[in-house]
């Protein structure tokens, strides 16, 4: 009998330290301000556990229409979070576009690149390897990259040096390594980079403005605490400095 009381009072115990999670599928670009806001934000609430999971908005979508445990979804363009909504996981009108980006032509740090951002110069000729973006037809960054080289009229010169990639963290990567000369990424992921240069910055009217809507799970509408934590994403000034700190721009 004293065994069992025992073993009640530790079960109580466990139960009362558990911490309340909050799972955040967010895009790849946003990993370091996610990471970053999140330990701000469970310092204040040490009861509260950030689970955040990143890669690109296409596949994180899949995951959550296939049933993943999410409660926050933070995508890198409108369209993955329009299609949750007609899958009906998220509630219509419930995303707010939070934050904007800008889409940048980066290299290694050793190479000598040209760049300009008009159709009459030779893209293709600039370089003399591949190319790396996100997948074109899926990830955002490389639907928003095959709209600017589409827009220039560069991109059947660059048929069969093209690496399309699983997310923008992964191009990046790419182009540190040196395995592909030139890459196509976001302003933010390339600011972070210590192995990158930016050769030069794609027109706003060249592709769709790079928006970020955030939005709770129907999941997330019922968890207390992801309501708190996306009001903190959204309104708090410490999440606002740590976006404006790793490049992004912020709805007025």
């Amino acid at each position: 009998m004293k065994n069992l009381i025992i073993g009640t009072v530790l079960i109580g115990v466990c139960g009362t330290l558990q911490a309340e999670t909050v799972k955040v599928y967010a895009a790849a670009s946003l990993t370091n301000a996610i990471t970053d806001i999140a330990a701000l934000y469970e310092k204040q609430y040490p009861k509260t556990d950030i689970v955040a999971v990143f890669g690109a908005s296409s596949a994180l979508a899949k995951q959550v229409e296939a049933g993943a445990n999410s409660d926050i979804f933070f995508s890198a363009d409108l369209d993955w979070m329009n299609y949750l909504i007609k899958k009906q996981i998220i509630t219509e009108n419930k995303a707010q576009p939070l934050l904007f980006n800008q889409l940048v032509l980066i290299s290694p740090k050793n190479l000598h690149i040209p760049f300009k951002a008009q159709p009459s110069f030779n893209f293709a000729q600039s370089f003399k390897g591949h190319l790396c973006t996100g997948q074109m037809e899926s990830v955002p960054v490389g639907k928003y990259a095959k709209q600017s080289l589409l827009k220039l009229n560069w991109l059947d010169a660059l048929k069969g040096r093209m690496v399309g990639t699983d997310d923008v963290r992964s191009a990046l990567a790419f182009v540190e390594r040196g395995e592909c000369e030139v890459g196509i990424v976001y302003k933010t992921d390339a600011l972070i980079s210590q192995k990158v240069k930016i050769i030069g910055t794609f027109p706003s009217q060249s592709h769709s403005p790079i928006v970020y809507p955030l939005a709770l799970t129907k999941q997330g509408e019922k968890n207390k605490e992801a309501v708190q934590f996306e009001k903190f994403v959204k309104h708090s000034a410490q999440a606002k400095t740590v976006f404006q700190t790793y490049g992004f721009s912020l709805k007025p």
